[in-house]
């Protein structure tokens, strides 16, 4: 049984636990329909999802993964072709691209916001360049105005990863509505995540979605007759019908997280936690709505691993996104990249800790997280006196 005093990174079961007469109702719905593919859910779920990100278009996709995958598919990105994208990201940002026997040209980010940075883009772009794979990190959005207008200069078609950034916006234009295709997550942990699997794909471009809508159909139309090499990525009716659920309380959600995060702030601050040899809080653009998926800290002094196992110890959540940067990945050496040219890329990897942050987190919560950074930051000076 859990300790009634710990402090989880998420509670996914007490955010769902409102909505679940909901949940239920609607999935006996689709239950009784017998229609688990391509059920009405789904097509709603696209026209709401689409109006939400101010698009005309939204195709639903089996994850995150896929939505990123057939964006660059259905911009036939293959081998000889260069996309640029960060090197701080999860790993789906980037096996999209070598799946496709493309090459990733990783550039670094900025030290605030943890996004990209536009200066780099500019200046890793080639012959080659075919994409650009912008990702709007923990929730906020990268300088995306910048990058439409750097890759148009270019003719160069922007790819956003907003797999953590549904609701967020960029000079209050949200997220997924800039470039040629927006990629979502519904991956439980996202601010709109489901009971499973899901992504969505979103463009206002209608023939760009009727090519994404084809290529994640095994590229067939009509039935049995294959017009290119697709793959097999449907968003099914059940994870339709919850997330059309959890659709309506997104704003809701997104602005207890926003309070939380403010909470944080002055929490942290309060406790004289906040400064160059301790914590750097997160830095918000001012040009950018943020949904806080993430509540993301840098711990300086080499000290971020100990604080985290100080917070294990004592009961208290939290993770480290990302721990180690997709250039170092394993599966990545064979790019053979020059590390020296993402130096605050691998600062971040060594210094970010991301602490408990969801809609249900209560005050009483987060007291308790910032009383437990406290404490480590108190007995380290004991110990030095």
């Amino acid at each position: 049984m859990a300790n009634p005093n710990n402090v989880p990174l998420l509670d996914i079961n007490r955010d769902n636990a409102p909505h679940q007469d909901e949940f239920v109702e609607a999935l006996a719905k689709v239950v009784e329909s017998g229609r688990f593919l391509f059920g009405p859910d789904v097509v709603e779920l696209e026209r709401e999802v689409a109006g939400y990100s101010q698009v005309e278009n939204a195709v639903g996709c089996a994850s995150g993964s896929d939505a990123l995958l057939l964006a660059l598919m259905a911009l036939n990105i293959g081998p000889g072709d260069e996309v640029i994208v960060p090197s701080f990201t999860f790993f789906a940002s980037v096996s999209c691209i070598t799946r496709l026997g493309a090459t990733p040209v990783f550039v670094d980010i900025r030290p605030d916001t943890f996004n990209v940075d536009v200066d780099k883009i500019a200046e890793a772009i080639t012959p080659n360049t075919k994409a650009i794979i912008p990702v709007h990190l923990f929730g906020q959005c990268a300088e995306i105005d910048r990058i439409c207008q750097i890759a148009c200069e270019n003719d160069i078609p922007v790819v956003e990863d907003a797999a953590q950034a549904i609701g967020a916006a960029y000079h209050s234009r949200p997220a997924g509505s800039w470039g040629a295709v927006g990629c979502f997550s519904f991956y439980p942990t996202k601010n709109l995540g489901g009971m499973g699997d899901g992504g969505m794909m979103t463009s206002y471009d209608a023939a760009m979605a009727d090519r994404l809508r084809l290529f994640a159909g095994h590229g067939m139309r009509p039935r049995y007759y294959h017009q290119v090499v697709g793959i097999n990525s449907r968003l099914d009716t059940f994870q339709a019908a919850v997330l059309r659920v959890k659709l309506r309380d997104l704003p809701n959600a997104v602005e207890k997280r926003s309070d939380i995060a403010a909470r944080y702030s002055r929490l942290l601050s309060d406790a004289n936690l906040v400064g160059d040899d301790q914590l750097t809080m997160p830095h918000q653009d001012p040009n950018a709505f943020h949904v806080w998926n993430q509540f993301a800290i840098r711990v300086a002094g080499g000290r971020r691993d100990d604080l985290r196992a100080h917070l294990s110890e004592r009961g208290v959540g939290s993770e480290i996104y990302y721990p180690v940067p997709m250039h170092k990945q394993e599966c990545f050496q064979y790019l053979k990249v020059d590390g020296s040219n993402l130096p605050e890329t691998e600062k971040a990897c060594a210094e970010v800790l991301n602490l408990p942050i969801f809609p249900s987190l209560t005050e009483a919560e987060q007291i308790q997280v910032v009383d437990t950074i406290a404490n480590f930051y108190a007995a380290s000076a004991r110990m030095a006196a």
